[in-house]
């Protein structure tokens, strides 16, 4: 068990494969329905009909794994920033998804037939509310952020993707922070407080030091996860406080522009959360069983990296907080806007995954009402990390199941170049 904690730890970084030598390679910049910028590239191979569009709500895909291996498939590849990548400070998902229209809009005014949503990790979720919008009627589109902010998704053109690929899915942003935030936080400010009966890695509660595998009871595991519910809710409240103060400095300046009325409006109090590391899964490999190793997706030792600077939802707006944070108020959850994919969809699921779980892959996947729809488990850890050195990585056993699925059903072109 050490020997494999030590080797094959919470290194993202996996290696991909070259693009054929015909790709053409752009960059472009996008305006969004609600005037904002955005940026892409493209990867266009000669005479493609078919994009693949790998989009995150967090983080930049310009260099993801799958790009080499979709060209050589004979797919383009779009990758798509939302308006602040790698910042989510101010992650507004009902933004975002106006951000992935802009792309959309983009790739069938440059004539391709099929256009394909990839969605890894927390992009699952961010396609997902896509289409579910995209395939509603306009005036039954979500029209106010969960902070209570308009929003113009109806004046939006949203045009349908063709089908929507899923790798390693999870439940969504709120959904995954609900299952690892910190129940045991005695105090909001203060990162070192605790309390000891709701403290998964206290001794006397089950935890053992790594590399041993920890043991929780049942009614350790009931409390526990109430009071994840109960912090949430918390912070929720404050969230929508902050974010309630900043409505009715607007309004206010609207009626007097008095200019305190609009730094009021435009200074929001943001929201501090500590300690997002600590799922009892991370530890207690018998929970949510699977072929994942000891830790989280940050580190080795979720008992330490919960106290660091990395986590989820660290830092964030109260607006940010509920529409993309809360695993109560956001919109941006997997089995939610599952219910609105009726296009063909492709679910994969990696076998030794950190953040999307057996159980929840059965919830999610049941939820997607689509005729032409698969499932499929393939070695590897959430970002596609071998289960073993000697194995080849879950990209390359992902695509093995990807290239077959997307030919039966697509138009491919014929790529000569070697791999």
């Amino acid at each position: 068990m050490a020997e494999a904690v030590d080797r094959l730890g919470a290194g993202r970084t996996v290696a991909g494969i070259a693009a054929p030598e015909s790709v053409q390679t752009s960059l472009h910049e996008l305006k969004t329905f609600d005037g904002a910028q955005v940026c892409g590239v493209l990867h266009r191979l000669p005479g493609s009909s078919t994009v693949m569009v790998l989009m995150h709500p967090r983080q930049s895909l310009a260099h993801h794994p799958m790009i080499g291996w979709f060209l050589t498939m004979g797919a383009s590849v779009w990758t798509q920033d939302t308006r602040s990548p790698n910042n989510d400070l101010n992650l507004v998902h009902e933004q975002a998804i106006l951000d992935l229209a802009a792309g959309q809009v983009f790739l069938r005014d440059l004539g391709f037939e099929s256009v394909i949503t990839f969605g890894h990790s927390g992009g699952g979720a961010l396609s997902a509310f896509y289409i579910e919008q995209a395939a509603l009627r306009p005036e039954l589109r979500i029209d106010v952020t969960p902070a209570g902010r308009p929003i113009a998704l109806a004046g939006a053109v949203m045009p349908v993707p063709d089908a929507a690929l899923f790798l390693a899915p999870h439940p969504g942003q709120g959904r995954v922070l609900l299952s690892c935030i910190d129940p045991s936080v005695a105090s909001d400010d203060d990162p070192l407080s605790v309390v000891p009966e709701l403290d998964m890695f206290d001794p006397r509660n089950g935890f053992a030091t790594p590399p041993a595998a920890s043991s929780y009871a049942p009614d350790f595991l009931t409390r526990y996860r109430q009071a994840q519910l109960r912090r949430m809710k918390h912070i929720d409240a404050v969230a929508r406080e902050r974010a309630g103060e900043a409505a009715q400095a607007r309004a206010r300046y609207a009626r007097t522009e008095d200019p305190r009325d609009r730094r009021a409006a435009l200074a929001p109090r943001l929201i501090t959360t500590y300690r997002t590391d600590a799922d009892p899964r991370y530890v207690d490999l018998s929970l949510s069983p699977n072929d994942r190793p000891y830790g989280s997706l940050f580190g080795r030792r979720p008992d330490l990296t919960n106290y660091g600077l990395v986590g989820f939802g660290r830092l964030t707006t109260p607006d940010a907080w509920l529409s993309t944070w809360s695993g109560l108020s956001s919109n941006a959850v997997f089995e939610r806007c599952a219910a609105g994919i009726h296009v063909p969809t492709l679910y994969l699921e990696f076998s030794g995954d950190q953040a999307a779980y057996p159980d929840d892959a059965d919830r999610m996947f049941g939820a997607i009402p689509a005729a032409d729809k698969s499932r499929s488990v393939v070695r590897g850890m959430h970002f596609g990390q071998p289960l073993r050195p000697d194995e080849p990585t879950g990209y390359e056993v992902a695509a093995d199941v990807l290239g077959p699925w997307l030919a039966e059903r697509f138009e491919l072109v014929a790529v000569r170049e070697t791999i």
